[in-house]
């Protein structure tokens, strides 16, 4: 199948049926998480898998009692850094220029033009930045798991907060920033299930400048 017809396929299952979803389509729609472009490949964001229970059970209220957290397979939880250092551009670029086998000094202009126009931006400004960056690995795991027929339902509904305590967020620089269930739809107890798929007009949504 296409990618659009994987799309039409997608919707954003409101019950799962606790179905396991095998490893490898798991594996699969990390990979495509972990591939997705960032901002000068800093990649700030981190991906939490649960498949525990007992947690799932904590998490529920978190997320004002969603049933898909705790009737689907795997929660997917992205939590994006809660600001940027020189320190952290820096040992990201190290490992980059470690992999690409150049010297480490080739992106030293690099990293002091960008820690230059992010440092006086400010704490709010990057970790909202660093969260825009999360949204794009979670797109492309969205996309894959259609790709797979694996129902996902995309989450901001949960309090950060408390998730982050949870979690232990806060302690290794991270804020949460939204959550995917993974799972298999239960086609007898949702109600969106079988309703046609809505999205605005093409001629209403793209304006072409030519």
């Amino acid at each position: 199948m296409s990618l659009i017809e994987d799309l039409n396929w997608r919707y954003a299952a409101k019950k799962l049926n606790g179905e396991i979803v095998p490893q490898e389509k798991v594996d699969y729609i990390l990979e495509a998480a972990r591939l997705a472009p960032s901002s000068s490949g800093l990649q700030p964001y981190r991906i939490f898998v649960i498949t525990n229970k007992e947690l799932l059970e904590k998490i529920k209220p978190i997320a004002f009692d969603q049933g898909q957290i705790t009737d689907g397979s795997h929660l997917l939880v992205w939590a994006a850094w809660d600001g940027y250092s020189h320190n952290s551009i820096s040992e990201v670029f190290e490992k980059t220029t470690a992999e690409r086998g150049i010297p480490k000094e080739t992106m030293d202009d690099y990293k002091t033009r960008l820690w230059g126009m992010y440092e006086p931006l400010g704490s709010d400004w990057h970790a909202t930045h660093a969260a825009k960056q999360a949204y794009i690995s979670f797109g492309l795991a969205i996309a894959a798991a259609a790709e797979q027929k694996v129902d996902s339902t995309p989450m901001e509904g949960f309090d950060m907060n408390a998730l982050d305590e949870l979690l232990g967020l806060r302690e290794k620089g991270l804020k949460s920033v939204v959550i995917l269930p993974l799972g298999y739809r239960d086609t007898s107890g949702d109600w969106l299930v079988n309703l046609k798929k809505y999205r605005t007009a093409n001629d209403e949504f793209i304006t072409e400048l030519k």
